[in-house]
């Protein structure tokens, strides 16, 4: 609870000024309790006792005499082994709980005023998108739905890749299949099957492939015929694109597409920027920069390679293009990639590249928002029965069909229309929430049981959750009673635990925010869900007296709320029933 930092901070300050110890940041000692049971804030004193010659025991309890009575009212002030533990008076938490209830926005500020591009998802036309992209996809909605509500303007941005070398040999194949009778949409209708068998025939037949690098210079040169199956391949693979993310539920449309192709014309420009700049070197026939210390196995300095020995670009030119167009032309102020862990090295030589060449300046912040791999419940990369990667549609459309038997166990009598919107809504849900409540810079184990079931720390139970608050909401205006203004005592222990709960979540998206994590929003909604279901289980909410079935009802209330707000945050639907 952020707020109940400040007054303790304010009261605090000047007892450390009286013990000499004014170069110490108070925000960095004061923290959420591991102990819960005994308090909300505890503040650690251990580190002092060196300096000031007691122990950590005896200045904890002098800070905590000193402290108290400005805390009355807002805190219970105790000490406790070195520490000083408040616990948040429950008069305190009924009046923000109620301020928060009457905000808007489940009490998230909307303090960040920056521009920010986020490049994410990224397939690549004429290939199937994959349980690869999963990550880079949902975590990068996520992030768009976060800052946004954190009041940044997000641009986003799908790079995807729809130029360059492959593309000889696929327009190729495409020409010789037309010839041969066969229509675009049937030789696509497997992508990845046909650039499997394109690619096949371009390593087995020396003329297929000579055919494929002429067909590469027309496609550069502009040439009509070249271009017309082009975009073929590109509008039937958008097509694909653009069924995953409706079924995802992302934000993602076409208009957020940026293909290789668009920054191909600027590629010289880089080039020549960097020229202007002193900082292109000759390595082997191919120019390149030094942007830093990276060194190879050989201890030799690593170059960034911008125009390659046989006068081709290369991605790093491409990358830099996307600085110079996201900077200048969107006026990006912010420029966050959501790319896989093992490109770590590659973007962090682009960032450095691109502050050297000028393109970008200390108002800018990059940040590579890396992640971990899928895994199959044996270990490794989680793969298809065949042994190949494994297709995101296939996967999204089994998560369906898995919860829609669980949804049909659970509620029998749910007439099939609404039994499917409801499955298409858990399933997906819960593959979404599997992957962002995981943090992401570690792999993490696809486990079908685990990510569909209605306990733990999963997307159903966070679902099911909203849906019995929706029940209770629904049966009190059934019973003629219409819930007007918010009201809130606070009388029992479990109502109070849970009241702290949903204070804490405006802090779990500040986080979320400020570290590019969503795992911190997921952490924070579990333990708002469970402290319901604790608030549920003693506490009857359709009770007689119309008092306290009023503050009851209220706290349901801000509760189905704040997680419909959190899962929405995370790009997780909250159905109205299950």
């Amino acid at each position: 609870m952020r707020e109940l930092h400040m007054p303790i901070s304010k009261a605090l300050q000047p007892v450390l000024n009286k013990l000499n110890l004014t170069g110490v940041d108070i925000n960095s000692i004061i923290g959420k309790a591991t102990d819960q049971s005994q308090g909300d804030v505890a503040i650690p004193f251990h580190r002092f006792s060196r300096e000031l010659k007691k122990s950590p025991q005896e200045i904890a309890e002098h800070v905590a005499n000193q402290i108290r009575p400005e805390l009355e009212g807002i805190g219970q002030v105790t000490s406790k082994s070195g520490f000083v533990n408040i616990v948040a008076d429950p008069s305190w938490v009924t009046k923000r709980i109620t301020e928060l209830s009457m905000g808007q926005n489940c009490g998230i500020s909307r303090d960040a005023k920056r521009k920010v591009v986020i490049d994410y998802s990224s397939p690549n036309i004429a290939k199937e998108m994959h349980v690869g992209h999963l990550r880079s996809t949902v975590i990068g909605d996520s992030l768009v739905r976060i800052l946004e509500s954190k009041g940044c303007s997000v641009i986003r941005e799908n790079h995807i890749g729809d130029w360059g070398t492959p593309f000889g040999m696929l327009i190729e194949r495409m020409e010789n299949l037309k010839t041969s009778g066969v229509k675009p949409e049937e030789a696509l209708s497997d992508l990845g099957e046909f650039y499997r068998q394109t690619r096949e025939i371009f390593d087995s037949d020396d003329d297929f492939r000579m055919r494929s690098r002429n067909r590469v210079v027309k496609l550069q040169a502009g040439d009509e015929e070249t271009l017309v199956i082009w975009r073929q391949l590109v509008h039937i693979s958008l097509e694909h694109f653009k069924e995953v993310y409706e079924l995802l539920g992302v934000l993602l449309t076409d208009k957020d597409i940026m293909g290789e192709s668009y920054y191909d014309p600027l590629l010289p420009s880089v080039l020549h920027r960097l020229n202007e700049s002193g900082l292109v070197e000759i390595n082997d026939g191919a120019q390149v920069i030094y942007p830093g210390e990276w060194v190879n196995r050989e201890g030799e300095k690593l170059p960034l390679i911008v125009k390659k020995a046989d006068g081709g670009y290369n991605y790093a030119t491409s990358d830099l293009a996307c600085i110079i167009d996201r900077v200048e032309r969107l006026g990006a102020e912010d420029l966050i990639y959501v790319v896989g862990a093992e490109q770590k090295q590659h973007f962090e030589m682009v960032f450095a590249s691109a502050r050297l060449g000028g393109f970008i300046d200390p108002n800018h912040t990059t940040r590579h928002v890396q992640f971990g791999l899928v895994l199959s419940p044996e270990g490794g990369k989680l793969k298809s029965r065949s042994g190949g990667a494994v297709k995101l549609l296939d996967l999204l459309t089994e998560a369906v069909e898995r919860a829609e038997k669980s949804v049909a166990e659970r509620n029998p009598k749910i007439n099939p229309e609404e039994r499917s919107r409801i499955a298409r809504i858990v399933g997906v849900g819960a593959v979404k929430y599997h992957d962002l409540k995981a943090d992401r810079n570690r792999d993490y184990v696809f486990d079908w049981d685990k990510m569909l079931s209605f306990e733990g720390d999963t997307g159903p139970y966070l679902q099911y959750a909203h849906a019995r608050i929706n029940s209770i909401i629904n049966r009190n205006k059934k019973d003629g009673i219409t819930n007007g203004s918010m009201i809130f005592n606070l009388r029992e222990d479990t109502e109070l635990r849970l009241a702290k709960e949903i204070l804490r979540f405006p802090e779990s998206v500040n986080i979320a925010a400020r570290d590019l994590a969503p795992h911190r929003i997921c952490q924070q909604l579990h333990r708002i869900a469970q402290a319901f279901g604790a608030f549920y289980e003693k506490c009857p909410v359709l009770v007689e007296d119309p008092i306290l079935r009023s503050e009851r009802v209220s706290i349901c209330t801000i509760t189905g709320t704040v997680l419909k707000t959190g899962m929405g945050l995370l790009g997780v639907e909250a159905p109205e029933r299950m």
